[in-house]
């Protein structure tokens, strides 16, 4: 079966988990500080908080902006359900705003759509890693704040820089079938001291000094804790391999670039079929390449799906619409035309460091052979 994505590791990966494992300090350490600091400079941001998932540092994110309960949060449905779910830990309520069906992509227009009085904050996601246009958002939008939901956006840039410089806050994913895997983990990155030592207090605990600091001082004063806290931490074993990961992020990415490149060029002959692509303003990761059917396409996204599972082809159904399942019946949103047709006609199609040109060239023929060409 070729699969839908498979991470990158090598040996370095398993020496680096050894280094630390040798270490003694296997929780959140030094190597968490470095992954940091890399990982920050690498998106050309000040600060990076390393935390346990994207969804804990968009929470951490909305904490950091003091929204809450009577607030209103405008999100994309057309996203994993993670991050509606962060609104409502705190209190707040998401409205469900469209997307751009070309990017899968919030727009400053659809965002007017869903805005009213109580709308206080924006998470804008980088879909797939296709980045969002954060500058025509804020130029439209700026008494609001921008959360950059980029947990699919690693190494994708806009406008010639890295996706997330100059935000006020994003918040990346480290999951498996992204491009840079810790296993599970996130960072929350900024460029305002004040919220990176707060978000650095409230994934532990909310302590006024973490584990590691006091025991690389000596000191035996005991921590004080001015709020209540989370218990959001990554551990030096993730980070060790979140560094060596990051290394490994450029060459990667154009492996992805060249094979998504591969992909549009040979489906290009089926009528009527959209693939993703890069818009006019950035540049992709290509973390997943997703396809979308047209109307008279022979089969329906769920045939495709099951005729490409019977040749040995792992695809997934296209990125999920949150107001279409139960947890979300009766949230507030505006009118979703886009959002609808985008989640039922599309699919993601296998793409990986290491897939070779005969399996591209096998999901394409199967791709084919249903389209009837």
């Amino acid at each position: 079966m070729i699969p839908v994505m498979r991470p990158w590791f090598g040996p370095e990966e398993q020496a680096a988990v050894g280094e630390v494992i040798a270490s003694g300090w296997v929780a959140q350490g030094p190597r968490v500080a470095e992954f940091e600091r890399e990982f920050a400079a690498s998106v050309e941001a000040s600060h990076g908080v390393a935390a346990s998932s994207c969804t804990t540092a968009l929470h951490l994110g909305l904490v950091l902006a003091d929204v809450g309960p009577g607030d209103e949060v405008i999100v994309p449905s057309l996203s994993f359900i993670a991050t509606a779910n962060v609104v409502r830990y705190v209190g707040a309520t998401p409205v469900f705003a469209d997307i751009d069906p070309a990017t899968g992509n919030l727009t400053a227009k659809t965002i007017d759509a869903a805005r009213t009085p109580r709308t206080r904050a924006v998470i804008v996601v980088h879909q797939a890693g296709v980045p969002a246009d954060i500058d025509d958002i804020r130029a439209v939008h700026n008494g609001l704040t921008l959360i950059e939901d980029a947990a699919c956006a690693a190494g994708s840039r806009y406008r010639g820089r890295p996706v997330g410089a100059g935000s006020t806050v994003s918040a990346w994913s480290f999951h498996p079938r992204k491009l840079l895997t810790t296993g599970e983990g996130g960072m929350l990155t900024t460029d305002d001291p004040e919220w990176a030592a707060r978000a650095r207090r409230l994934r532990e605990h909310g302590m006024s000094v973490s584990a590691a600091e006091r025991h690389a001082s000596g000191s035996t004063a005991p921590e004080e804790y001015t709020e209540v806290g989370f218990n959001y931490r990554m551990t030096d074993l993730q980070a060790a391999v979140g560094l060596v990961q990051l290394g490994r992020l450029p060459e990667l990415i154009a492996r992805r670039r060249a094979l998504a490149a591969r992909y549009q060029r040979l489906l290009a002959g089926v009528p009527g079929l959209t693939t993703v692509h890069d818009p006019a303003y950035g540049s992709s990761n290509y973390q997943s390449f997703w396809i979308a059917l047209p109307a008279d396409f022979p089969m329906n996204r769920n045939e495709l799906l099951g005729f490409l599972a019977e040749r040995g082809i792992s695809a997934r159904r296209g990125i999920m619409a949150a107001h279409l399942e139960p947890a979300y019946a009766g949230v507030p949103a505006a009118e979703l035309p886009n959002t609808e047709w985008l989640t039922a006609n599309s699919l993601i199609l296998p793409l990986f460091h290491a897939m070779t040109e005969a399996e591209q060239d096998q999901v394409v023929e199967a791709v084919h052979a249903a389209a009837g060409i």
